[in-house]
């Protein structure tokens, strides 16, 4: 008989359609009545909080195939799922997220609403290890790093790209030179299960 054991935490990646980018994208407003940058460990001057509700109901979708795949992954369903916080990032040249977890919630999430060209450019140019990842590359890590164990996932994300990851899974995410804006969201999720 053979087996093998699901091990550390769940890392899911899907991908959000054009129309949902398009209303998510709408929800992003430079506010400075909503300025979020005190809730955050990024080095970003532009963050601002988003309307929790009006998020959840256009990625619910997806967070019921999350759902799916958390019970296949860690036995036990997830039987519901509320955003605590949520907030849209737009990162420019030289800004980053330091290595961090996040606090007070169960799950978090990033979704990228626009990731320009010229990013992908200065991206392919990068000369490095992958490991390292490169030029606005998300990188989580896991554990201690040693031989024949995988403690790190370094991507590259595009457009419509949606990650799904524990709340103290570390991640980070790598500055870029590039002249240009790239737009994210985050969310942190309180869940129940059973």
């Amino acid at each position: 008989m053979e087996k093998f054991y699901y091990w550390g935490p769940l890392l899911y990646h899907t991908e959000i359609n054009n129309k949902d980018i398009k209303n998510i994208k709408s929800l992003c407003i430079k506010d400075v009545n909503k300025d979020f940058r005190k809730d955050l460990a990024g080095h970003i001057i532009e963050e601002f909080s988003i309307d929790n509700n009006k998020l959840l109901n256009i990625i619910k979708p997806y967070l019921d195939k999350y759902a799916f795949n958390y019970k296949h992954w860690y036995g036990s369903n997830l039987k519901s799922i509320k955003i605590n916080t949520s907030w849209v990032n737009f990162m420019k040249s030289g800004e980053y997220n330091p290595p961090h977890m996040h606090t007070n919630c169960d799950l978090s999430c990033v979704i990228y609403l626009d990731i320009p060209i010229k990013l992908k450019e200065e991206n392919n140019k990068y000369v490095g290890t992958l490991k390292q990842g490169g030029p606005g590359s998300i990188s989580f890590n896991y554990g201690e790093h040693n031989k024949n164990v995988i403690n790190n996932i370094t991507l590259f994300p595009k457009k419509g790209d949606f990650l799904i990851f524990p709340n103290n899974l570390t991640h980070s995410v790598f500055p870029f030179k590039s002249n240009i804006e790239r737009i994210s969201v985050s969310a942190n999720f309180s869940i129940t299960t059973g």
